[in-house]
């Protein structure tokens, strides 16, 4: 298969953020812009990454499989990820799960048959503060119990794109990959959205009452290695 033009150009501005000889530092960002053109990563995307990086197909291989954001299968517009792990599952994330699962008809990783939604197990999606927890293409729902789940699924099935709870509107995953490769969402409403929740805020005002705060940092000084630093 051959790639269009402008994934082609696009590939090349991925690799030019590396310096000369450490090209292959792009494959993450490069298999994240196959997969926007092809829905997952396919053999055609792997075969594409190796040659522009000089890496062999079964090198390519092993960093998408290792990685759940690359896909083997095609997967649909909508990727619903459920937290299953500890706290989410204690709140009822597996709930949440079974009734997408059943009003979905398919279960962990599969997707459905007219190719809108992919459904997932998450191991942790680093918000316990909001369990449980649902992302859409990686947009966080927060606080989700199944109704709510099932109210979220079904406005996305007429066409809707509900606001996420935290982040950017919704795209498709497709879309999604573009933005994961390291290009900008050149929507108009791309920037718009919710900011952090209270939660997430609630330590940093602690720090702040308690006069708490960083170690200084300064960006200008030079990295020391640790021998030198003895």
């Amino acid at each position: 298969m051959s790639y269009p033009d402008h994934i082609r150009d696009q590939a090349e501005q991925v690799m030019r953020r590396y310096p000369q000889g450490r090209e292959r530092s792009a494959l993450l960002p490069l298999l994240h812009l196959v997969q926007s053109h092809d829905g997952y990563i396919s053999e055609d995307g792997i075969a594409f990454c190796a040659e522009a990086l000089g890496l062999t197909k079964a090198q390519v291989q092993a960093v998408s499989t290792f990685y759940t954001m690359y896909k083997r299968e095609p997967a649909g517009d909508w990727l619903v990820s459920v937290c299953t792990n500890t706290l989410c599952q204690a709140k009822g994330g597996q709930k949440v799960f079974d009734a997408l699962a059943d009003d979905l008809d398919i279960g962990h990783d599969e997707s459905t048959p007219d190719g809108k939604f992919t459904l997932e197990h998450a191991e942790c999606l680093a918000a316990c503060d909001y369990a449980p927890v649902v992302t859409v293409n990686y947009e966080f729902f927060d606080n989700m119990d199944e109704a709510q789940a099932l109210e979220l699924v079904h406005q996305l099935k007429e066409g809707k794109r509900p606001i996420p709870s935290r982040g950017a509107p919704l795209c498709t995953l497709r879309e999604m990959s573009v933005q994961l490769a390291g290009f900008e969402d050149e929507r108009e409403v791309g920037l718009e959205g919710n900011a952090q929740g209270d939660a997430t805020l609630a330590g940093a005002r602690l720090a702040a009452e308690a006069g708490i705060t960083a170690p200084a940092f300064d960006p200008t000084a030079p990295l020391v290695a640790k021998e030198e630093a003895k």
